[in-house]
């Protein structure tokens, strides 16, 4: 899978036209020069639906704190030759991915990202990131901003339709670049005026859910200990290089242009 990737080669839509006006409009806004493929997936075996997420390049010089993950689903209808094409902008991969499969994409098939990005710093950050994936219309976009300079993060802040108590979610998401990792962590407030106080001052940690320190935290932490295992029983099953193999000298490292590239 090439992380750079053509319009017109990968979508294949020139035999077909636009289904709608927003499609249409979609297409005259898309250019593909400024984005990086992290992560797509093509149906088959007629190629009805395409989902991808790509890094937009773009945002980097353009309004300050401006989301960099694109998320792009296309569908064909190869009867009526015809498309939908629909884009969204969200500060994480995560919430991209959520976008995708709220539109038909298979979550497992979105997860994987490609192209040398950061690696999750611990379990409670794939949970996190899974939570967010497979949430469906669950968390309520009310904001979100990027930081692509130290320290870099972002943050996207969320209304919680299933949460009784502190319905606020702040997803926050921390690049270690030295380590080559990054952390996400969801917090919980009581309304927005509050967890944008946090957000502005810093003060204190992100206040965990409150479901984490009730009955539901065993169930938080069971299915955390599951991602643990699989990750460990992932990682002892991978090949290792042989003490022979020839060595390849590391070379100069590139620093991201966003936080999770390299």
């Amino acid at each position: 899978m090439n992380d750079r990737f053509d319009f017109a080669f990968d979508f294949d839509l020139d035999e077909l036209a636009p289904a709608d006006a927003a499609s249409e409009e979609a297409v005259e806004r898309f250019w593909s020069g400024d984005l990086t493929a992290l992560s797509q997936h093509h149906t088959t075996p007629n190629g009805s639906h395409s989902f991808v997420i790509a890094h937009d390049q773009s945002a980097t010089w353009g309004i300050p704190g401006a989301p960099q993950v694109m998320a792009i689903a296309v569908a064909r209808d190869l009867t009526r030759f015809t498309y939908t094409l629909e884009t969204s902008h969200h500060a994480t991969v995560s919430f991209a991915q959520a976008w995708l499969v709220e539109r038909g994409c298979p979550p497992e098939k979105i997860a994987k990202i490609h192209g040398g990005s950061l690696k999750p710093a611990d379990d409670l950050t794939v949970w996190v990131e899974r939570q967010v994936r497979e949430s469906g219309t669950r968390y309520e976009v009310l904001d979100n901003h990027t930081v692509d300079s130290d320290p870099c993060e972002t943050w996207t802040l969320t209304r919680d339709s299933r949460a009784d108590e502190a319905p606020i979610r702040v997803f926050h998401e921390e690049w270690v670049h030295d380590a080559g990792t990054y952390t996400m962590r969801e917090g919980a407030f009581a309304d927005v005026g509050a967890a944008r106080s946090w957000l502005d001052d810093r003060s204190g940690p992100l206040p965990e859910p409150p479901e984490h320190s009730d009955d539901n935290g065993a169930v938080v932490r069971a299915r955390v200990a599951r991602i643990a295992l699989a990750r460990s029983a992932g990682a002892s099953a991978a090949p290792k290089a042989s003490l022979d193999a020839p060595r390849t000298p590391p070379g100069p490292v590139q620093r991201p242009v966003q936080g999770r590239l390299l």
